[in-house]
């Protein structure tokens, strides 16, 4: 069993431990490691962490079971990309889950929040950069009516990787 809620100030420290440790089980087999030490030092330190909470146009959603943090999720609320045509869409910045968790729900009622969160602050479409070699990914942000509009860089260390952007319309069938 496990719960959604939003993250506090003091959830830094928890959250960029399990940020760099699902970011790490994520993607440490496919690239290098000098890189992922490069990119999980200048991305999920616990003060980043805690800026990224109070930041007024962002969401930190997230899920735990009484005695730990098994995965989050953050969302931009207010975030233009070029390639993204939507007048009001919101970014999913990163939605990761402990491999543990995976096909247990924990993606969905994550992304069932995220929804709400950006439909709540105004958005009608979200939008996301994810990797082009994680199939796994895309295929479930397929499932929410993602579809790929452009591609961005995403400097992973010294690593420029190409990223799918994908937008979607949020719909109220999605949101719990």
């Amino acid at each position: 069993m496990f719960t959604i809620r939003q993250a506090h100030p003091d959830d830094s420290e928890i959250l960029a431990h399990i940020a760099r440790h699902t970011f790490q089980e994520t993607f440490a087999t496919e690239n290098n490691l000098t890189d992922m030490d490069l990119y999980c030092s200048k991305s999920f330190g616990t003060e980043i962490q805690r800026q990224e909470i109070l930041d007024p146009n962002c969401a930190t959603i997230l899920a735990e079971t009484e005695d730990q943090l098994i995965a989050f999720a953050q969302v931009r609320l207010h975030s233009p990309k070029e390639c993204v045509a939507a007048d009001r869409p919101a970014e999913l910045q990163r939605l990761y889950v402990g491999k543990e968790w995976h096909g247990r729900g924990v993606a969905h009622k994550l992304m069932s929040k995220i929804l709400s969160t950006a439909s709540d602050a105004g958005a009608n479409h979200i939008w996301l950069g994810v990797w082009e070699h994680n199939p796994r990914a895309i295929a479930f942000y397929g499932k929410y009516g993602f579809k790929a509009v452009g591609e961005h860089i995403f400097q992973f260390g010294s690593d420029p990787q190409r990223d799918l952007v994908m937008m979607a319309e949020i719909h109220k069938s999605f949101i719990a």
